[in-house]
């Protein structure tokens, strides 16, 4: 990753800049291995769907919460994020499960998506109890 883009210090921007970045290169791993999906058996591609869906989702709401015209906003575009990546994160365990994909190629962009699954949850807790790493 390129200096620039990690964050310098655990500031709100930083936060916010990081949790914009992370989930952005995260969709762009989802698109491609989306793709590959996509080569593969009708199994493989209907899972491919689901995953694009919810994969590029998690960013997508993410960048929406920015803008967002009130906390309660903010709030509700992060918890949808939130649960796109808790989705995101069933599809890539089903596919290394059913040996749709090698364990291997998978390990991380699941350990990726989980630490955006926990980052997210941090968020919405900060966010509801009025913390500093809220908006």
């Amino acid at each position: 990753m390129k200096d620039e883009l990690k964050p310098n210090q655990h500031s709100e921007f930083s936060t916010q800049n990081s949790i914009l970045e992370r989930s952005f290169e995260f969709a762009v791993r989802i698109v491609k291995l989306c793709r590959f999906l996509e080569k593969q058996d009708r199994v493989s591609r209907t899972l491919a769907n689901q995953l694009l869906r919810s994969g590029t989702s998690v960013g997508a709401n993410i960048e929406e919460a920015q803008a967002g015209q009130s906390k309660s906003d903010f709030i509700a575009k992060m918890s949808i994020s939130r649960k796109e990546a808790r989705e995101t994160l069933y599809w890539l365990r089903l596919l290394k499960e059913s040996d749709s994909v090698e364990a291997d190629k998978l390990s991380e962009i699941l350990k990726e998506a989980d630490e955006l699954v926990r980052i997210l949850t941090a968020i919405v807790k900060s966010a509801q109890t009025g913390g500093n790493d809220a908006r």
